[in-house]
């Protein structure tokens, strides 16, 4: 007769499990100190029996031991229970606070026609530049922005007088042109900021501006040799400056007979009577006595006014068909596809009202409205800079949340706490009681430099307002439609998903930006 014996480690916490093999029993025993191997091994030692004695414990919960399931697992269960879940979530979604802020216009026939006062207008852009190296250029066609050639086109005069601008340098504190002495050089600011400084009413100095990068002075005293300068520029930064002087005006002037009208269109020009604004005067009178002579008048209006037709925002929604019947609960597939992007096109919307070069309020400021800080980054002062542009029932602030907690810095430094304000049911940081709305569609560039945006708005305020067209085929919300396109041969569905919009400055001082703030300091 042959045997077997395995000796089994004494464990203090297992219980020992004897397998009689003949008569074939299982005995379980509760371990102790002593006397169980000896007992064990006294079996052995009859040949009785063939045993094994093997020790077993409770495992520990998430081990597997080997042992054999006794119950229904949780990932099997999970296959039939209803797992609650959300939406799906998006984070590109914005609160998309100029949406919200600008009251919408209906545009039946998908334009808009902004009818105003005749004006008569002197030069409203940016010169832009062209530079090689260190060497910097004014593009020809940029010196119509001047007032004095406000509308010339003749290319060939424009070249001459583009290729006679000198190139300057100036360090932060010089000065560039000095009150009361003559006037007869034209600067065009390349590169840098300075500031402009005038008399004051007691012997004082006072800030009249600040000029930057594409701004320009000293043109209109071109076409009047006698004119003395009437404030002092002194350089804030470092400057790259170009410089036309009187003579090589000359020049060119008295070879082109076309620049010789445009000078006296230009001088006529200055004649015209307009109020502060521009436009055209009415006549009027006041205070008098007894019978005088009372001046008739007639509003005359602009021949040409500006249309602004509605833009577009579209894709096309593509669901399987398949996707869209079976697998609709506990939401529906096709509902959460079309809902992300409609938020999508939305936020594309708001991009395109900020950033569009047709109409994004970035680029319809009117030049007159285009501020610069004092010192780089956005002060009290420099809000209250804007405050006094549109000073005529200011509604919202617009700006980027790096540039919000960089207004918030200044006014920690300084001591001054902005108040809150409830706003639309949110309560919103505020100055001066108007409310300033984050918007991450003002863009940040690479050298940390923003915009912050001042708006009044409302027809009935003459100020900014959004364009849009409701009741349009297959309206999903207003201004936007969801049209079926039809399924493919692969069974995928189409949708076309557009939105319509555009944007409106009814008067140049609803609207003014704060320009180039340094929002990383």
């Amino acid at each position: 007769m042959s045997a077997e014996f395995r000796r089994p480690p004494f464990h203090r916490h297992g219980r020992v499990t004897v397998r009689l093999h003949s008569p074939g029993a299982n005995v379980i025993f509760a371990p102790r100190k002593s006397g169980l191997h000896e007992f064990a091994e006294s079996l052995y030692l009859q040949g009785l029996v063939v045993f094994a004695v093997t020790v077993t414990e409770s495992a520990e919960p998430g081990v597997d031991n080997g042992a054999p399931q006794l119950s229904l697992s949780t990932a099997a269960a999970r296959n039939l229970a209803t797992t609650t879940k959300s939406v799906p979530q998006m984070q590109a979604i914005s609160s998309r606070w100029l949406l919200r802020a600008l009251p919408w216009v209906q545009a039946s026939g998908g334009a808009y026609r902004v009818n105003r006062r005749l004006s008569y207008t002197i030069g409203d852009g940016r010169v832009t530049f062209v530079s090689t190296g260190d060497d910097v250029r004014v593009i020809p066609a940029e010196l119509c922005e001047l007032p004095l050639l406000r509308g010339f086109d003749d290319t060939d005069v424009l070249t001459a007088l583009a290729g006679r601008f000198e190139q300057r340098s100036y360090e932060t504190g010089d000065v560039i042109v000095e009150f009361g002495h003559t006037s007869d050089q034209a600067y065009l600011i390349a590169n840098g900021k300075v500031e402009k400084i005038g008399p004051g009413q007691y012997g004082q100095q006072t800030t009249l501006g600040v000029l930057a990068n594409g701004d320009h002075f000293g043109d209109k005293t071109l076409a009047d040799p006698e004119d003395l300068w009437e404030y002092t520029v002194k350089a804030l930064t470092p400057c790259t400056v170009l410089v036309l002087q009187q003579n090589a005006f000359d020049e060119v002037y008295n070879q082109s007979e076309a620049l010789r009208e445009q000078v006296r269109k230009f001088q006529d020009g200055l004649l015209s009577p307009r109020n502060e604004h521009g436009e055209a005067e009415i006549d009027l009178s006041s205070g008098h006595a007894g019978e005088p002579d009372i001046p008739s008048t007639f509003v005359d209006y602009e021949l040409s006014p500006r249309e602004y037709e509605l833009s577009v925002a579209q894709t096309v929604l593509r669901v399987h068909s398949r996707v869209a019947d079976l697998y609709n609960q506990p939401m529906n597939q096709t509902e959460q596809q079309l809902r992300l992007t409609v938020e999508a096109l939305r936020e594309r919307q708001e991009h395109e009202l900020v950033n569009n070069k047709e109409f994004g309020l970035l680029h319809n400021a009117d030049f007159s409205q285009r501020l610069h800080t004092r010192s780089g980054p956005p002060t009290p002062d420099d809000l209250d800079d804007l405050l006094s542009s549109v000073w005529k029932d200011p509604d919202v602030f617009l700006a980027h949340p790096r540039t919000i907690a960089a207004f918030g810095r200044e006014c920690n430094a300084r001591g001054v706490y902005p108040a809150g304000i409830d706003y639309q049911g949110h309560q919103v940081p505020s100055w001066r009681g108007v409310p300033i709305l984050p918007c991450n569609k003002i863009g940040v560039s690479d050298t940390a430099t923003s915009s912050i945006l001042l708006m009044r708005t409302g027809e009935e305020n003459q100020g900014v307002v959004g364009l849009h067209q409701t009741g349009i085929p297959d309206e999903f919300e207003p201004g936007l439609s969801v049209r079926f396109m039809g399924v493919n041969e692969k069974a995928i569905i189409s949708y076309l998903v557009s939105v319509y919009f555009s944007a409106a400055v009814l008067v140049p001082d609803a609207l003014a930006v704060l320009e180039n703030v340094e929002v990383g300091r």
